[in-house]
Order: C-alpha cells, then structure tokens, then sequence
C-alpha cells in the first residue's frame, strides 16, 4: 500500500507538466532499466538460494523429496494455469500508446513504426520470458504469483528491486496517463485540456485505481479479469474488427482479411474459454494467501 501511497502523490505533477511524449520517452527508457536491474537481480539469487529454500527443515527431508522439489516441470497445469494467458494478454497491451508514439516520431512513416514496435514488443518479451524462465528455476513448484514474496525481507538487494519497480511503476504511470486524456478529448471533441481539468482527471483515475487496489486482494485477480475483457478487446477484437470495416470494399486485402476474421475467431474463442475458468475459479478458491 505505501508503494500504491507514493504513486498517488508523485504522478499528478507529471501528469501535470508533460503533455506530449517529449521527456516520457526519457522515463520509460529509465523504466526499462528499472525492470532489466530487476532481471539481473533474479538470475544472481537463482545461483545464490539454495534448492530448497533455508526455511525448510532439510533433515526432514529424503533425497528422493529434495530431487522432486527440485527438479522442473515442464508442463504444469493447476489453478494458476487459468491465469497465464489472461497475464499475457494484459502485458502487452500497448495499442493505447501507438498513435501518440507515431505522432511524436521525428521521421513518420510505417516502416519507422514497425521498427519500433519491434524492438519494444521484443525487448519486454525477453524481460518477461528471462524472468519467469529464472524466478522458476529458483523456486520450482513454490513459485509465487507474486515473485519477489518468495524472497527473503531482510535481502537488501530484495529490497532494492522492490524501490525499483516502484519507480518503473510510477514512471510509466504518466505514459498512460498521456494516453487516457487524449482518448478522452477525442470522446467529448475538445482539443486542450487545461490545468484544472488535468488534475482532475488524473485525480479521477487514481482514485478508482486506489480503490480497485484496496478491494481486491489480489492483483492475479486483477490481471484475470482484464486480461479476458479489455485486453483481449484491445488485442484482438477491437483492432480486427476495425480493420475489416475499412476493407470492407477492397479486394486486394483478401488474404489480410483471412488473417484478420482468424484473429477476431481467437479473440472471441479466448474470452469465452477465460472468462468462465476465471469467474470459477475465484468463487471455488479459498480466501488465503499463497505459500
């Protein structure tokens, strides 16, 4: 919560000063550091902890049950599992920066964009995968939801990491934000907002983050829900559904329009396989936290 405290009293200054990307390309590139000193940190405590963990009473403990424990599953279904592609899904939604990222490229054109697009979906795609890869390959089955719960409090370079995705948080908050407020001048045909009316939106928006943060215990269940609506609208749905609109007339977007009714198919095939799993899961789940 006091990380939670600290973004809602840092961010409406930025939200406040920045207007346009300009210097929040800055932040997010500082950001990605944030997050790539956080990927170093787990591969150094993958060869730092033991296997298992120092907690665990290893006299207690036959050689055959220490091998099993440590020893990677390459396939593993359980009631986690329902939660992975709703996380994916949620962890590359980027489509709400794209125009404005366009706008603000010295040298417009697609083929700049997809240069940059490429990189950034890449370079977070091997953040994301080097950090499962080696948070798993530390804990094994123990693995939490919530990586970094597994480490010991008293680590100071626990402690460091957990500052710095702190700050990757609040630095990419006014990114977002940026975003939010044009979507919404495009909703109620206004092309400036000032002062006043920044902050009030950004006060507006915070406080149904702070408020969803408070309600909800957990934020699997968080990445659960949006991952199978709006992530998967935004992926999906929504992107295929507009593109077949404006082909609707053009015969030389044949095959493009194939591809585009097989993304909306899986859009639609994933919502309705997710949504259901995550809405039973979280009635039959008990109320206590992960171990």
């Amino acid at each position: 919560m006091a990380s939670k405290g600290s973004i809602s009293y840092l961010e409406p200054p930025f939200s406040r000063t920045w207007e346009h990307l300009g210097i929040l390309g800055y932040t997010s590139g500082l950001s990605l550091t944030c997050m790539l000193f956080f990927l170093i940190v787990i591969i150094y405590e993958k060869f730092h902890l033991s296997c298992p963990m120092s907690e665990i009473n290893k006299s207690t403990l036959s050689n055959a049950t220490v091998k099993d424990m440590c020893t990677p599953r390459y396939i593993v279904f359980n009631f986690k599992s329902v939660y992975a592609l709703p996380t994916i899904a949620f962890a590359y939604v980027c489509h709400q920066a794209v125009l404005p990222v366009y706008k603000d490229l010295k040298e417009r054109s697609l083929k700049n964009m997809k240069i940059v697009t490429n990189v950034s979906i890449l370079s977070m795609c091997f953040l994301y995968l080097m950090t499962a890869f080696f948070g798993y390959l530390t804990f094994y089955g123990k693995v939490h939801s919530s990586l970094l719960h597994k480490y010991p409090d008293d680590d100071l370079l626990i402690l460091i990491v957990r500052l710095s995705v702190m700050m990757a948080v609040i630095l990419t908050i006014p990114v977002l934000f940026l975003t939010s407020r044009e979507s919404l001048a495009e909703l109620l045909k206004k092309a400036y907002f000032n002062l006043s009316e920044r902050i009030v939106i950004a006060v507006i928006i915070l406080g149904c983050i702070n408020l969803l943060v408070i309600c909800v215990p957990t934020m699997k269940d968080i990445f659960g829900v949006l991952g199978t609506t709006t992530a998967n609208m935004l992926i999906f749905i929504i992107p295929t559904i507009l593109f077949l609109k404006i082909t609707s007339q053009d015969s030389a977007k044949k095959k493009e329009r194939i591809g585009a009714i097989s993304l909306l198919v899986l859009g639609v095939i994933f919502s309705t396989v997710s949504i259901p799993l995550v809405i039973y899961n979280r009635a039959n789940s008990e109320d206590k936290p992960e171990t």
